[in-house]
């Protein structure tokens, strides 16, 4: 049986699209945060925020799907070994394009001087459903999750964020969130 999210995303055993990600908590200059909003095309009308990343391809591992996204969706370069971390290990469970989808994500954090960002990379998926790249100010953002309204992924990404800003302690985070 194929998966209704394609290729990336194959059918576990429970045959629900699941796949492994990489995501980056990226910090600039400032300790700023960026993250992507984004929009389902079964729900335009939903949105969320989010960290960079996606799916690791075949023969690749997290620190290195984790550059390659973090390239391809902001146009920003870091060096593998520039990423500190895996900070936290996250399995979610979400709907998505009418389907309800798994995955298992590796955080790491990295740390840039550019805020200049490119979309040049994003595949067709990415242009169809993420709106905008913004870097936050995490009292700015954490203000803003007063929203009811407004999502942010994963769901404790200001504290999570708050206590790495200074560096990662070594410690792997275990986030498990359903939207159920």
């Amino acid at each position: 049986m194929t998966s209704p999210l394609g290729d990336e995303w194959p059918l576990d055993a429970e045959g629900y699209p699941h796949r492994e990600a990489a995501r980056v908590l990226l910090f600039d200059g400032a300790g700023r945060l960026l993250l992507a909003r984004g929009h389902d095309a079964d729900q335009p009308g939903r949105s969320w925020w989010f960290t960079i990343g996606g799916g690791i391809m075949p023969g690749e591992g997290p620190r290195q799907a984790a550059v390659r996204e973090l390239e391809e969706e902001t146009g920003i370069r870091v060096a593998p070994d520039c990423l500190e971390g895996p900070v936290a290990y996250r399995s979610a469970e979400f709907d998505f394009l009418a389907v309800t989808a798994r995955q298992d994500e590796w955080f790491f954090l990295a740390r840039t001087t550019s805020v200049d960002l490119s979309s040049r990379g994003w595949t067709e998926l990415e242009k169809d459903v993420i709106d905008e790249q913004r870097w936050w100010d995490l009292d700015e953002l954490e203000e803003a999750m007063k929203d009811p309204d407004l999502e942010v992924y994963p769901r404790r990404l200001v504290a999570l964020a708050r206590r790495w800003i200074a560096g990662w302690d070594g410690g792997v985070t275990r986030i498990i969130e359903r939207e159920y």
